[in-house]
C-alpha cells in the first residue's frame, strides 16, 4: 500500500511526531489541524502520512513560541512567501534573544574571573598583564560632578545603547594617567560602561590592546593616592612607561556589606 494513503491512528501518529496525542485532540477542536479521517461509528481520529509536514510546521512555530492565533492565521493563507515572511521574523527575534543570551554569559564569565582573582589575588602585588582592545561607552565627569548627576548620566547612557539591566554592563571611572603624574590623584575625568560584543561606532572609547599594569586597593577611598604612588613607583623601577587612562572598577560590590571591604581593580596601559 502507498505509504501516503496509510492511515495512522492518533496515538502512532502522535508517537511519530514526540507529542502527546492530547495535543492532536485540542488542535482538532480548534481548527487548527484536523485528522484526514473520523470514524462516523466510534469518532476515532485517523491521519495520512501526507499531512506530517503541516503538523511538523505547527510544531516548529509553536516552538518558536508563535502564538496560536498567529498560528491559525497562517494556515488559513498558507503559503511559501507567508511561511517565508514569518520564519524571518522569527530568525530576527531569535538573533536578539541569542546577543542577550552572549551578553549575560559574558557578564557571567567576567563575574566568575572577577571572583577567581578576588579569592587567589594578593592585595599588595602589582602586576603587568595582558588585555585585548575594547569598546567603553564613556561619560564627561569632573570634580564637582554630583553623584546624582553620575547616576543620570549613566542612566541616559544605558537608555541609548538599550541595556536592559545592570547586570549586562561593566562600570568604572577613568583618571588620566597625566593626573596621576601630577599628583592629581582625584582628578577623574570620565566614567566608562562596557557592554559585552559592543560593536564599533563613532564617539566610543578605544581601550588598547597590550600590557597593563595591575593592581587592586581595599577599602578607604581617602588612601587611593597611597596605592597609586605605589604603582608610579613600580613602573619607574621596571622602566615601564604609562599612558592614556587608569580604569578602575570594583570586583565585589555583589559580596560585601561595608564599604571597607570594597576592592577596586585598577589597570593602566604600558609602554616599555
Amino acid at each position: 500500500m502507498d505509504k501516503k494513503s496509510h492511515f495512522l491512528t492518533i496515538g502512532q501518529f502522535a508517537a511519530m511526531h514526540g507529542i502527546n496525542k492530547k495535543t492532536l485532540m485540542w488542535y482538532d477542536e480548534i481548527g487548527l489541524f484536523r485528522p484526514s479521517d473520523v470514524n462516523p461509528e466510534n469518532g476515532y481520529r485517523y491521519y495520512n502520512y501526507h499531512q506530517s509536514p503541516v503538523l511538523e510546521t505547527i510544531l516548529l512555530l509553536r516552538e518558536l513560541d508563535v502564538s496560536i492565533k498567529e498560528i491559525q492565521e497562517f494556515m488559513k493563507n498558507r503559503s511559501a512567501a507567508s511561511l517565508k515572511c514569518l520564519l524571518e521574523e522569527k530568525i530576527t527575534g531569535l538573533d536578539t534573544q541569542i546577543n542577550h543570551l552572549q551578553a549575560i554569559r559574558t557578564s557571567l564569565c567576567t563575574h566568575c574571573r572577577n571572583l577567581d582573582t578576588l579569592l587567589t589575588m594578593d592585595l599588595s602585588e602589582i602586576s603587568v598583564i595582558d588585555k585585548k582592545e575594547r569598546c567603553l561607552i564613556t561619560v564627561d565627569i569632573c570634580k564637582t560632578t554630583s553623584f546624582e548627576d553620575e547616576v543620570e548620566l549613566i542612566r541616559a547612557e544605558t537608555e541609548k545603547y538599550r541595556l536592559g539591566r545592570l547586570h549586562e554592563a561593566s562600570y568604572g571611572s577613568m583618571l588620566p594617567v597625566s593626573s596621576l603624574q601630577n599628583g592629581n590623584f582625584d582628578d577623574y575625568s570620565k566614567l566608562f560602561i562596557e557592554i559585552p560584543f559592543l560593536a564599533y561606532q563613532t564617539g566610543l572609547h578605544i581601550t588598547p590592546g597590550g600590557r597593563y599594569l595591575r593592581a587592586f586597593h581595599k577599602g578607604d577611598w581617602e588612601m587611593i593616592p597611597k596605592r597609586y604612588q605605589e604603582i608610579l613607583d613600580y613602573a619607574t623601577a621596571h622602566g615601564l612607561s604609562l599612558h592614556g587612562f587608569s580604569y578602575e572598577m570594583g570586583i565585589n560590590e555583589n559580596v560585601i556589606d561595608r564599604i571597607e571591604d570594597y576592592i577596586v581593580q585598577i589597570e593602566i596601559p604600558v609602554v616599555g
